[in-house]
C-alpha cells in the first residue's frame, strides 16, 4: 500500500568530514566540524574510513546531497581522499580564514568565527 500523505522529507543530506591533523589548523578543522555537527548543519562521518576505501562510507558519500570537507591546511588530505575516490565535495581550508598554521592560537572565538563563516557559505 502506497502512502498518499504529503509527509515527504525535503531535508538534504549533508555529510561533514574533517581533518584532525597534528597542527593547530587541524585542531581547528576538527573543532569547527564538531560545532557544525552539533548545531545540526550536517551529520558527522569518518574521513579516515573514506580514505581506507570502506564501502559503506563510500556509498554514503556517493548518496549524500553534499559532502563538506574541512581541511586544516593547503596539503588538503580530505580533498585528495575525495578526488581519489571520484566523490563530489565542497571544500574548506581553515588557513583561508586568517588562521596561520603553527602560529594562530585556536581559541573559542576563532572556532566560532570560522564556524560561522563556513556555515554562511554552505547555507
Amino acid at each position: 500500500m502506497s502512502c498518499s500523505c504529503s509527509c515527504v522529507n525535503d531535508k538534504k543530506v549533508k555529510l561533514l568530514y574533517s581533518c584532525s591533523g597534528a597542527s593547530n589548523t587541524g585542531h581547528l578543522a576538527d573543532q569547527v566540524y564538531r560545532k557544525l555537527m552539533n548545531t545540526g548543519v550536517g551529520s558527522g562521518t569518518c574521513l579516515a574510513a573514506v580514505g581506507a576505501d570502506l564501502s559503506g562510507f563510500i556509498v554514503s558519500a556517493k548518496d549524500s546531497d553534499e559532502n563538506i570537507i574541512i581541511d586544516g591546511c593547503s596539503v588538503g588530505c580530505g580533498k585528495k581522499i575525495f578526488e581519489k575516490n571520484s566523490l563530489p565535495y565542497t571544500h574548506f581550508i581553515t588557513t583561508d580564514f586568517d588562521v596561520q598554521k603553527g602560529k594562530t592560537e585556536i581559541t573559542p572565538e576563532v572556532i566560532s568565527r570560522v564556524t560561522l563563516e563556513i556555515q554562511s557559505q554552505i547555507g
